[in-house]
């Protein structure tokens, strides 16, 4: 005789939150979920700056689209291919345009991203 599970053990089991592949674990703060507790601390330090007045348009989760050479980067379905940054913001200083990502471990594709989009004259501040 077979174990069978009812709709609502099933329903249960679906709605457990998934596990992150490198442990990092999500977090709410102020009514915003962040992908890790690191992100969630460096987002309280950036409002504290956008409050004092020593940034400005600050953003979370800001797509950077990669552009080559000759013309757009291309994912092998045809997609133009970008980065996903977690925060940008401006520098009321400089004037500069500043993108931060809050990175554990950075993976190879990352790496090959934030590559491209430095050559493009795009840094993004590992934080």
């Amino acid at each position: 005789m077979t174990d069978r599970m009812s709709a609502a053990e099933l329903r249960d089991l679906q709605e457990q939150p998934k596990n992150q592949k490198f442990g990092a674990q999500r977090i709410t703060v102020d009514g915003i979920t962040f992908d890790s507790k690191r992100e969630a601390k460096r987002w309280a330090e950036l409002k504290l700056l956008e409050q004092a007045g020593e940034i400005i348009d600050l953003r979370r989760q800001v797509v950077v689209p990669l552009q080559g050479r000759d013309g757009p980067l291309l994912a092998r379905k045809g997609r133009q291919m970008r980065i996903t940054v977690d925060f940008g913001y401006v520098e009321v200083a400089s004037g500069q345009s500043i993108y931060e990502d809050a990175k554990g471990m950075p993976t190879r594709d990352y790496e090959v991203r934030r590559a491209v989009a430095a050559a493009q004259g795009v840094e993004v501040r590992e934080v």
